[in-house]
């Protein structure tokens, strides 16, 4: 007999369309700024450039989580209109999105270990502190360019985890698809002579979208040496509307402790679980209320950037011995 817990959590778990429809209504706030835009800097309107921009970042930003979600297969109910916008947005976002989704994997399987692609190379203990302060300050000064790298790495380099040929196949299809798509645009601006254009309506807020995504990225893991899923996450519980609504425009991935350990469920029920961010040991962190106290805490680590349990066990202890977190949070 299940549970009233474990059947909410199982209920929680079935999909539904409410993230589709949420980033149907992100993709159309989204084509209106782009136009507002366009339309301020042909006008001369510059004074109205500027909250454009940023609020176009934002929403970019809320794009890559979305791809996000369709990686977890969570964005779409149904699988080919999931696997469609997660293409879509790939193909924009410079990252295909099956490569997104097979190196994504290694994030949730083996959190904060050396396993963990997305956390390179600040989980290895290898590392000097000057490569990895070196890498930081690029990741988060051209995050636009260093992530997809960095999963262009997961894909070509020796002993990649992504052997399947199928797959690899796929990935070759998208990038392909990607260049194709990037040429065309870039050839139809050059003959329009729109280039600058392009760039200060689509290449400015992606550049800030992509340090937006890097830096939530490091609030998230960056300087965490727990065990536990909770002591390798920062989660943030906000308390005010304006907060809440911040979150829901992310597609509530500030709840990030609970996506950890409940990855398949649509961000939509996320909420509903934030009681189980609450620390059970003192190496797990209590959630935050906002993003700057989270920020906060974060940039202390950066003199140092490091992940992982491993930064604290004795380097004669051999290699990584603990259990992937994804069996962690099954045991759970």
């Amino acid at each position: 007999m299940l549970s009233g817990t474990k059947l909410r959590i199982i209920e929680a778990h079935r999909p539904h369309w409410s993230s589709a429809w949420a980033w149907l209504a992100f993709l159309s706030v989204f084509g209106v700024t782009e136009a507002l835009t366009l339309w301020s800097l042909l006008r001369g309107s510059a004074w109205l450039v500027v909250p454009l921009t940023l609020l176009t970042a934002h929403l970019m930003h809320a794009h890559l989580i979305a791809l996000h979600e369709a990686a977890h297969r969570t964005l779409c109910p149904s699988r080919w209109w999931n696997d469609a916008a997660g293409t879509f947005i790939g193909t924009l976002g410079f990252l295909p999105f099956s490569l997104y989704r097979v190196a994504h994997h290694s994030h949730h399987a083996f959190l904060a270990t050396e396993r963990d692609e997305e956390l390179w190379p600040f989980v290895n203990p290898g590392t000097p502190r000057w490569a990895r302060r070196m890498t930081a300050v690029l990741e988060l000064s051209l995050g636009i360019l260093y992530t997809p790298w960095l999963f262009l790495r997961a894909f070509l380099r020796e002993g990649s985890t992504i052997r399947s040929r199928s797959v690899r196949r796929r990935i070759w299809e998208e990038y392909v698809l990607m260049a194709c798509v990037w040429c065309s645009l870039l050839t139809v601006s050059a003959w329009c002579r729109a280039i600058p254009y392009l760039l200060l309506v689509f290449g400015l807020p992606a550049m800030l979208a992509g340090n937006m995504q890097s830096l939530r990225k490091y609030i998230e893991h960056m300087g965490l040496t727990g065990s536990t899923v909770l002591a390798s996450t920062r989660s943030v519980v906000p308390r005010g509307p304006l907060g809440r609504l911040v979150a829901f425009s992310l597609f509530d991935i500030p709840y990030h402790g609970v996506h950890h350990r409940f990855a398949g469920m649509p961000h939509a029920k996320m909420t509903e679980f934030s009681s189980i961010l609450a620390p059970t040991n003192e190496e797990e962190l209590s959630p935050y209320p906002s993003y700057r106290s989270a920020l906060l805490d974060m940039l202390r680590s950066l003199s140092d950037p490091r992940v992982g349990a491993q930064w604290i066990r004795s380097r004669k202890a051999g290699p990584e011995t603990r259990p992937p977190i994804e069996l962690q949070r099954k045991a759970a």
